[in-house]
């Protein structure tokens, strides 16, 4: 009982010194505030060339395989909404090659915190939140546009893919994090997966092809928090385990952990 307790009591400090890394942060970022006005009305604005090209290319076709403007209209807010909690979250994997290169990870192994604890305090974006107030606003102009009726497990579906797609973005930068140990510097390859697949996401996934989806199904889930949830809130599926599907898609975060302590294993100074 007292090793529960133990336990229990473990990972709410672990918690709570994750909320003051964040708070820390935000108390910087907030001695510039002009600065951070600016930026985050630049991230805001950043992403909405996507949504023009998207309107304009249904201003001329009425439907892409048999989805429709407010379909894509979902997918493209559901997976901005995605990725920017994730770059928000997980922006200290992002940048890990920095910390291995100034042999920072030295001292992170030295305290008595979990190393992605730590790493993810590192950095923290929340500029990058202003991408999903942007989602938000064309997932409600999506909902206005389509006739989806909506009952309380398309909203649980909803949130789930959200979660879930975050989870799945986390758990790639983890992968290019993880490949810093071995390489010192991030792979450019895996901006395929990460802001790649922002902007092809912008679609339902079974339009590039059978080969892609079963790829985004089997490989990296992208399909079980974008194509299949789709399908059950637009009516297209009946199928209720479509609405269920992204919490499949934490199994991906195994890998992604098991490669991470991996590389732990295998790390070695890399100086200052």
């Amino acid at each position: 009982m007292n090793k529960e307790k133990q336990n229990c009591q473990h990972k709410t400090s672990a918690v709570k010194l994750y909320f003051h890394y964040i708070s820390v942060k935000i108390r910087c970022m907030m001695q510039y505030k002009k600065s951070f006005i600016l930026t985050s009305l630049g991230q805001f604005l950043s992403s909405f060339n996507a949504f023009v090209g998207i309107f304009f290319l249904f201003r001329r076709f009425h439907s892409i395989a048999g989805y429709t403007y407010s379909d894509v209209l979902f997918c493209y807010s559901i997976v901005v909404m995605e990725f920017s909690l994730a770059e928000c979250v997980a922006r200290g994997f992002d940048s890990f090659s920095r910390i291995v290169r100034q042999g920072t990870f030295d001292r992170i192994m030295t305290r008595p915190r979990n190393e992605i604890l730590q790493v993810l305090g590192d950095n923290f974006e929340p500029t990058r939140l202003s991408k999903m107030l942007q989602a938000i606003v064309i997932f409600g102009y999506g909902i206005s546009r389509s006739g989806t009726d909506w009952d309380f497990i398309k909203v649980i579906t909803v949130i789930l893919t959200v979660i879930c797609g975050t989870a799945v973005f986390c758990g790639i930068f983890l992968i290019n994090a993880s490949l810093c140990f071995f390489t010192m510097e991030g792979l450019e390859v895996i901006n395929i997966f990460t802001d790649g697949a922002r902007e092809y996401g912008q679609y339902p996934i079974d339009v590039y092809g059978k080969r892609m989806t079963r790829f985004c199904t089997f490989v990296i889930p992208y399909t079980l928090v974008q194509l299949y949830p789709l399908q059950f809130i637009t009516g297209r599926s009946d199928n209720i385990l479509f609405a269920f599907l992204p919490v499949a898609a934490l199994l991906f975060l195994l890998p992604c952990y098991a490669l991470w302590r991996f590389g732990v294993r295998k790390y070695k100074s890399a100086g200052s």
